[in-house]
């Protein structure tokens, strides 16, 4: 079903998915994995206002505590369950997300720029309490379906990149989040009366 003019919710309750895909650096890389984390929690609210697409606007908060280890590729030898254990603690440690501290990363919209077919959101990304700019690449195909991508630099948010071996092996600092949504729910407008 094409987006119309409306107000939507979507996440992880409406079958998206919110990726997180990682990359390796230093001269240890061939050692070690290319993440895919998936984000298990997941919920977004967009205002569509067709007429005038820069009204339109998004919010998304994701759960810290869901982030998990979906696939990884490269390394000497796969990734066990053990592994992804491991990984799942240092994300949810204080180096990296601080999960008890900071529960919730969030975006919120400041412009939209596009149509419907290919647009550009702007938006205010919070992490661990700081905050900076962030641009999403996206689109929809005829029966609705939205999807996009952004770059986020870890650093800039005060997240340490992990590395081991003395730095030889590390994730690169900058991070590729993907984003899928097949279906919106519509919900109440600002304006609509409680059905």
């Amino acid at each position: 079903m094409p987006i119309s003019e409306g107000t939507y919710g979507f996440g992880s309750s409406t079958g998206g998915r919110l990726l997180i895909k990682t990359s390796r650096a230093g001269l240890g890389r061939k050692t070690g994995h290319d993440l895919t984390i998936e984000a298990m929690r997941w919920s977004g609210q967009a205002v569509v206002v067709a007429s005038d697409p820069g009204k339109s606007s998004v919010t998304v908060t994701v759960e810290t505590g869901s982030l998990t280890v979906r696939d990884a590729t490269g390394g000497i030898k796969p990734l066990t369950d053990a592994d992804r254990a491991d990984i799942k603690r240092t994300l949810e440690g204080e180096a990296l997300l601080h999960t008890a501290q900071h529960p919730a990363i969030t975006f919120r919209s400041t412009s939209v720029t596009g149509t419907r077919e290919s647009f550009e959101i702007t938006g205010d990304l919070t992490i661990k309490h700081r905050t900076h700019p962030v641009t999403v690449h996206g689109g929809s195909d005829g029966d609705g379906a939205v999807c996009g991508t952004a770059a986020v630099t870890q650093s800039a948010w005060g997240i340490k990149p992990y590395s081991a071996f003395l730095g030889a092996l590390r994730l690169a600092d900058d991070v590729r989040i993907e984003f899928a949504v097949t279906r919106l729910e519509p919900l109440p407008g600002p304006g609509d009366a409680p059905g």
